[in-house]
């Protein structure tokens, strides 16, 4: 099977080669620190051989599950924030078709409780009024405000339409082993159980039932998706040598460039269906590298559409950019373009090609100008948009970023800063002590 390929010849003129090999030691210490967990947050190191220690029988027990679910349900609710939703709605949003209507064989995967909106929630609610629903719980601790307020309105409204008892089959919770308030209401209501390891923090979690019983409920391969990051697992260890290692000279080109004022770096996705592949990228670093006052700050753009709204500030803005592009090589259908008798648009000199080639261009186009206006560029092609490819990208995305933040010198794994806004939030909510 062919694997994602990391393209940096595009930062050569602003980092040079002796730069990124000058680092190679430094990168590979931090990735043994990865590997034999000696460097910082070593707790929660459990995501860095999880493809591989993922059982077929674990993959099973998903499967019976989301099959459940899908023969009982039109509608899946997925309850969660960050890292509990994101990787599975980046994986069901590029794997899915665009249109929901055309994924009627398997149910609509829906979302609450990544935000606090009275609107959105109502909204919700009355959507699913007279509707077939179930629910995916995802917390660890079961406490955390916003899934924990639209829990307990969604299990309200589905107790209220089809009795306590039925509710109960159509819950699902993935949570603590042992301790937390969702894994005691679980327990006392007998819902279906899932765990979130203890040694994989949120922005890790895909591989985890947290991402890959939603993901299976939308009727996606997942046993592609981990053998895609086993695949990468592998093709990023510890024995694989420096200029082979694709998550760790990303990671190092990545923190060159910061070193040189390149202070953002944009993830540029040329395919729709990736733009939340970059929502749970901006997360994943992020939430890891933005501590201590440093920290690369992750952004994104969605091509071709935002060169007709960032491309000016791309372009021509202050100079403390760079842009990390995934492109897909090849699509999943063929669409040529029809030639039309009066060419009123002028677009029959492109009749006979295909849309993905007119793409291709304005991609290969657009990385030429950014360049030559000072914006670096990596790129990342992705061979075909599908479940082993995208199980490779995410975990290459992992595996760099852990490697990124030992480079930074900063604990990857933690996230200190979270607390602040809930901290002040209850104080103001008046929560009692």
């Amino acid at each position: 099977m062919q694997r994602i390929k990391l393209d940096i010849d595009k930062v050569s003129g602003f980092i040079s080669e002796k730069q990124i090999f000058d680092q190679a030691q430094a990168a590979e210490e931090a990735n043994n620190q990865l590997e034999n967990g000696t460097g910082k947050g070593n707790d929660f190191l459990g995501w860095v051989h999880l493809p591989s220690s993922i059982m077929q029988t674990d993959l099973d027990e998903i499967l019976k599950t989301a099959d459940d679910l899908r023969k009982k349900c039109e509608i899946v609710v997925i309850i969660g924030i960050g890292g509990s939703y994101l990787g599975a709605k980046a994986v069901i949003e590029a794997l899915s078709c665009s249109f929901a209507d055309q994924n009627n064989k398997n149910p609509l995967i829906t979302y609450a409780g990544h935000g606090i909106g009275e609107d959105y929630l109502h909204e919700l609610i009355e959507f699913l009024t007279g509707k077939s629903f179930g629910i995916i719980n995802i917390s660890k601790s079961g406490t955390t405000t916003e899934p924990a307020l639209a829990f307990r309105l969604l299990k309200k409204q589905l107790e209220n339409s089809i009795g306590i008892a039925e509710a109960r089959k159509r819950i699902i919770a993935i949570t603590d082993q042992s301790r937390g308030a969702l894994r005691t209401l679980a327990t006392q209501e007998g819902y279906k159980t899932f765990v979130i390891p203890d040694d994989v923090g949120g922005r890790f979690s895909i591989l985890t039932p947290v991402g890959l019983l939603p993901i299976a409920v939308a009727g996606i391969d997942i046993r592609q998706l981990v053998a895609g990051a086993v695949e990468m697992e592998k093709a990023t260890g510890t024995n694989v040598s420096f200029a082979e290692n694709s998550a760790a000279l990303y990671a190092v080109v990545r923190n060159e460039l910061y070193k040189q004022g390149k202070k953002i770096e944009i993830l540029a996705d040329f395919n729709h269906k990736l733009r939340f592949v970059a929502e749970w990228w901006k997360q994943l670093f992020g939430e890891s590298e933005g501590k201590d006052h440093q920290g690369i700050f992750p952004a994104s753009v969605d091509f071709t559409t935002d060169l007709h709204s960032m491309g000016q500030w791309i372009q021509e803005g202050e100079r403390s950019i760079f842009e990390t592009v995934l492109s897909v090589a090849k699509p999943r259908y063929t669409l040529e373009i029809p030639k039309d008798e009066a060419d009123l648009d002028g677009l029959n000199y492109l009749a006979g090609k295909r849309v993905d080639y007119v793409n291709k261009m304005a991609e290969l186009g657009t990385q030429q100008a950014h360049v030559s206006g000072g914006v670096p560029n990596i790129r990342i092609e992705i061979p075909e948009l599908n479940e082993y490819h995208l199980g490779q990208l995410l975990y290459f995305f992992e595996r760099a970023c852990g490697i990124s933040g030992y480079l930074l010198g900063v604990n990857p794994f933690d996230q200190p800063g979270v607390e602040a806004y809930k901290k002040n939030m209850f104080a103001l909510l008046g929560k009692p002590q």
